[in-house]
């Protein structure tokens, strides 16, 4: 994977890059929508294409591997062409699935025993077989098998942790190394820097993840209950060490201020639940600031969901519209909620990049910051 940094920040860590995949060229920084089993929650991929505009998607090992199985997946030519979505797949490997089923898993140095969460059978995950199956859907960016460690955890058990997300990774690139793609297009492999919030940690796994020299590196084991301060010093510390040359992906993450935070600090990448899940829930997210639609204030409202937005649902349903059908419950409710939030997060990183192209990042990003921690 070859990128490309089109131009950095100023005095910031922001920069405007893109890179390549088999699935078309990817401009950073990019949010990735969730699309934990291969759909998006109540849109289709047409919507993601172009309502959405979204430029890549995430999926996940754990939850396709389990339903509707690599067979089904492998039989239908991959991922791509089971969801019918011609654009780049990065697929996360499972790790913080197996991590969330902390009462129904067991890990040793070999893998992961766990429990499925649909029902109850019993699986293993190794660093080899999760690369196994990324192979089997045919992603463009295959993720390592890490553990993420809680927070909050001890210094010794975020060590043994880090140190056993090393292991696994070593393993986990052998194998990459040993197999090829199956669908024609190149498949590459990111590193996961661990650590929790222990600065040396987190400097001795960004320097172990440096050495092995891939595509990209990503971050994770933050947004996991830790303060908003931590992880922002974490991703500096990672920062100052991984390659400047390489594409840096801060994983669920998170707020629009913690995407702004963290695209100051130097990332380029990032997936989270937060504006489909909080979408659904009546939560908005506007250029004017946070909206909770259920709120009685919003009942005879009848302006845009966002007046300066520039989807098609910002323009076509009002906000007591949008209050009456989430009060009813309705399907569509979650649907236009979506639509609207995921629309808004491809503005603000597709803003983002303009504004660093335009030297101007640093204060749009400060006047940002203020509006978007903003309730209305």
């Amino acid at each position: 994977m070859k990128f490309n940094i089109v131009k950095k920040a100023g005095q910031s860590g922001a920069r405007a890059g893109e890179f390549q995949t088999g699935h078309g060229k990817v401009k950073t920084p990019v949010f990735m929508p969730v699309g934990t089993v291969g759909t998006i929650k109540g849109i289709n991929t047409r919507e993601l294409e172009k309502e959405v505009r979204s430029q890549m998607l995430l999926s996940n090992t754990y939850h396709l591997f389990l339903r509707p199985g690599t067979q089904v997946l492998e039989d239908s030519g991959g991922l791509h062409r089971f969801i019918n979505w011609d654009k780049p797949i990065l697929t996360d490997s499972g790790g913080y699935q197996v991590f969330s089923l902390s009462s129904n898993r067991k890990l040793t140095r070999e893998g992961a025993f766990f429990q499925s969460h649909i029902d109850g059978s019993r699986h293993m995950f190794t660093p080899e077989n999760v690369v196994d199956i990324q192979r089997s859907m045919g992603s463009d960016i295959m993720m390592a098998f890490d553990e993420c460690t809680p927070y909050p955890c001890d210094h010794t058990y975020a060590r043994e942790s880090m140190e056993l997300t090393h292991h696994w990774l070593t393993r986990g690139i052998e194998r990459y190394r040993q197999t090829n793609p199956r669908y024609g297009h190149d498949q590459f492999f990111f590193p996961i820097v661990q650590g929790s919030v222990y600065t040396d940690l987190r400097k001795e796994s960004a320097r172990f993840i440096r050495e092995t020299d891939q595509a990209g590196y990503a971050i994770g084991g933050l947004s996991v209950g830790e303060p908003e301060h931590l992880m922002y010093e974490m991703v500096e510390v990672v920062n100052e060490i991984l390659p400047q040359q390489r594409p840096r992906y801060l994983m669920g993450v998170g707020t629009p201020v913690n995407i702004l935070e963290a695209i100051d600090r130097g990332v380029d990448m990032f997936d989270c639940v937060i504006p489909t899940r909080n979408g659904r829930n009546g939560m908005l997210f506007t250029r004017n600031g946070i909206i909770n639609i259920k709120n009685q204030k919003w009942r005879n409202d009848f302006s845009p969901l966002d007046e300066d937005g520039e989807s098609y649902v910002d323009h076509h349903f009002s906000k007591a519209y949008l209050r009456h059908l989430i009060n009813a419950r309705e399907i569509t409710a979650g649907q236009i909620a979506t639509l609207h939030n995921l629309s808004f997060y491809m503005w603000l990183v597709k803003e983002a990049r303009q504004q660093i192209q335009y030297d101007t990042f640093s204060t749009w990003k400060k006047e940002m910051v203020e509006i978007l921690n903003t309730r209305l």
